[in-house]
């Protein structure tokens, strides 16, 4: 079934919640099993039912950190190789959040401390998750003002 998202198939997505020059990150546990455990990690994950990524990526927002978007306020979407599983697609999402929303935030059971990284602190941080920092580099190359959804 071919979609606006380009497709029905995809494993799950990720969030670049972005607010003057940071970005909303958290840790990851260090649970045994998890990928990527005590990495600093963005909003998102697995795609449930035939949700969009729009819709996986908003839910897991909510989840994760009590935060509700419209669907409007994402401006920049693009599938990628899943980070996990591997051999899928997965798709990353950039929206705008405002400072008032960040002090709302309710943060939920997965991972901890949540915080706004600066960018440059993020893309440099070693201990984030590689890929989201590629892909964020990507988000930042596109003009604010130009939508690629």
């Amino acid at each position: 079934m071919i979609t606006p998202w380009g497709g029905a198939d995809f494993a799950g997505a990720k969030l670049a919640a972005l607010v003057d020059g940071h970005i909303l990150t958290y840790r990851r546990d260090m649970k045994p099993g998890i990928p990527w455990p005590g990495m600093i990690d963005l909003p998102g994950g697995g795609r449930e039912g035939d949700e969009s990524p729009a819709a996986c990526v908003l839910r897991e927002l909510h989840e994760e950190f009590g935060l509700r978007l419209p669907e409007s306020r994402l401006w920049w979407a693009r599938p990628f190789p899943s980070l996990h599983p591997v051999g899928g697609t997965g798709w990353f999402l950039a929206a705008a959040i405002t400072r008032g929303e960040v002090n709302a935030i309710r943060f939920g059971d997965e991972g901890h401390s949540p915080q706004l990284l600066g960018l440059d602190a993020f893309l440099a941080a070693s201990d984030a998750i590689a890929p989201l920092q590629q892909r964020l580099r990507l988000v930042l190359e596109t003009p604010r003002n130009y939508a690629v959804l």
